[in-house]
């Protein structure tokens, strides 16, 4: 039987049992895939939804971590069905944030879903979330109420503002949360002030979000440290607005001691000579769309090599020879590096400057990004597989063969016509690469509620007639098929 996709996490095995459903719990072996990870064995109860809390969750899971992933029956993430959607209609990018985690569906508005959320709290290492602050606590699912129980559970909380303070309890959108930390302000180009000349420019993504995201991945393992040493968990408290604040490099010191308010700068850096983006001739297969390279010369010897591959020797020598020099002749650099790149094409630039030895990149579409030769070598574009149509097996139904994954997951599978039918897409690699983990993509985001039987059963140990009650209450969805 050929398989194409892969899984990873703990190893089950169906028990001697009347139902053949029932998982039998069997950890795997240290010296398989995920054994290697560095957060192999932290399990992570991931209750949030849309992009901060999730991408905090996507990047442990990529780590080793097992993240299972509370999601509401019947509707899930509403990330599953946000921008593009696929042949399934469920959103690519759901496959992508979704990736290595385990779906489990569980209503936490009705107290029934609240107490299976409690006792998979206390088998849990880690819980993320992002929900409005208070939120957990009017559930009872707060450090308060659980820390007594599993002392050394971690909470990561992600919100717009924080856990304290005025602003606590304010919804956190990160489009607000970046005008709020002061980024939009220095995003867009300037007036002859030096202010905003009409609105902000914004990243086309919500840059705040994944940068919160980061930030509360980062907090958690500091925080797994840190219970290495003493033994007891904390919370992670990680708010969007400080998240991109702490990314705002000298902003305030600056501020404070020269009263300097940074204010945007279009696509250079203030206070650094010549970093910019310059025109160059549109490409022939696209007439009427810009093109544009950027430039980063702002280094002392690589300026006077810029100069020489441009024949502008009269723009070296003591008036130009430092970066505080050149700030105060910007406007003739700029002028001049402009009107060099704007008479060329911008393959004539980059093979100029590349043998000059001047830090030079093309301004590339998403297109040119899959098809690099630099993200093909690094193997930064993986091909994921969606087995859009594989179910897990079920009593009664027809004869099941064993599904053996390359990384030591056992699990049965229904043997049928539709058991290969899927897809692949394409996802950029987690990053950073760790010399010794093979961290990889070892499923795509999964199928609404697909592990509610594994967990649920496999982990907490409701029986089948249990289950079956909870989903008739409408506690627990039914799988996706």
């Amino acid at each position: 039987m050929s398989l194409k996709p892969t899984r990873a996490g703990r190893r089950f095995t169906i028990a001697p049992s009347s139902n053949p459903r029932i998982w039998r719990r069997k950890f795997a072996s240290t010296s398989g895939s995920t054994g290697a990870l560095p957060l192999s064995g932290v399990r992570v109860l991931e209750l949030g939804q849309l992009i901060a809390g999730p991408f905090a969750g996507q990047l442990l899971a990529h780590y080793g971590a097992e993240v299972i992933k509370i999601e509401p029956p019947k509707t899930g993430d509403p990330l599953r069905v946000w921008r593009e959607l696929d042949v399934d209609g469920t959103s690519p990018w759901w496959r992508s944030i979704g990736r290595n985690k385990k779906s489990v569906t569980v209503d936490m508005r009705k107290q029934e879903g609240q107490d299976l959320v409690r006792k998979l709290a206390l088998k849990s290492d880690v819980i993320i979330e992002n929900f409005k602050p208070g939120t957990l606590e009017k559930w009872s699912l707060g450090p308060a109420s659980l820390h007594p129980h599993n002392p050394s559970l971690i909470f990561t909380r992600v919100s717009g503002y924080g856990q304290t303070g005025p602003w606590a309890s304010r919804p956190g959108y990160a489009s607000v949360c970046e005008a709020e930390s002061g980024f939009r302000y220095i995003n867009g180009f300037p007036n002859e002030n030096g202010t905003l000349d009409g609105p902000p420019v914004r990243p086309n993504m919500s840059l705040g979000d994944s940068v919160a995201g980061l930030h509360a991945a980062f907090g958690t393992v500091l925080a797994l440290l840190q219970r290495g040493k003493c033994g007891k968990g904390q919370t992670v408290d990680v708010s969007i607005m400080e998240s991109m604040l702490n990314l705002m490099e000298g902003i305030i010191p600056e501020y404070d001691r020269k009263g300097k308010i940074r204010g945007p700068s279009g696509s250079s850096l203030t206070g650094i000579v010549p970093t910019n983006a310059y025109p160059c001739l549109p490409s022939p297969s696209a007439p009427s769309s810009p093109t544009y390279i950027i430039i980063g010369a702002n280094g002392d010897s690589i300026y006077a090599r810029l100069m020489h591959a441009m024949g502008r020797s009269d723009l070296l020598g003591t008036d130009f020879q430092h970066n505080h020099h050149r700030v105060a002749r910007q406007a003739e650099i700029e002028k001049a590096i402009s009107d060099w790149t704007s008479r060329r094409s911008v393959e004539e630039v980059e093979a100029a400057l590349k043998e000059a030895g001047v830090p030079t990149g093309r301004v590339n579409n998403v297109k040119e990004i899959v098809e690099n030769e630099q993200v093909r070598e690094r193997g930064f574009v993986e091909e994921v597989w969606v087995d859009g149509r594989r179910s897990r097996s079920k009593a009664g139904d027809k004869e099941e063969e064993p599904w053996i994954h390359e990384d030591g997951v056992e699990m049965k599978v229904t043997a049928s016509a539709d058991a290969e039918s899927g897809w692949y897409v394409k996802m950029p690699k987690v990053v950073p690469v760790l010399e010794g983990s093979d961290a990889r993509t070892r499923w795509a985001g999964p199928q609404l509620g697909e592990h509610n039987e594994e967990v649920l059963v496999g982990e907490l140990g409701l029986s089948w007639e249990e289950l079956e009650c909870l989903r008739n209450d409408g506690v627990v969805g039914a799988e996706s098929p």
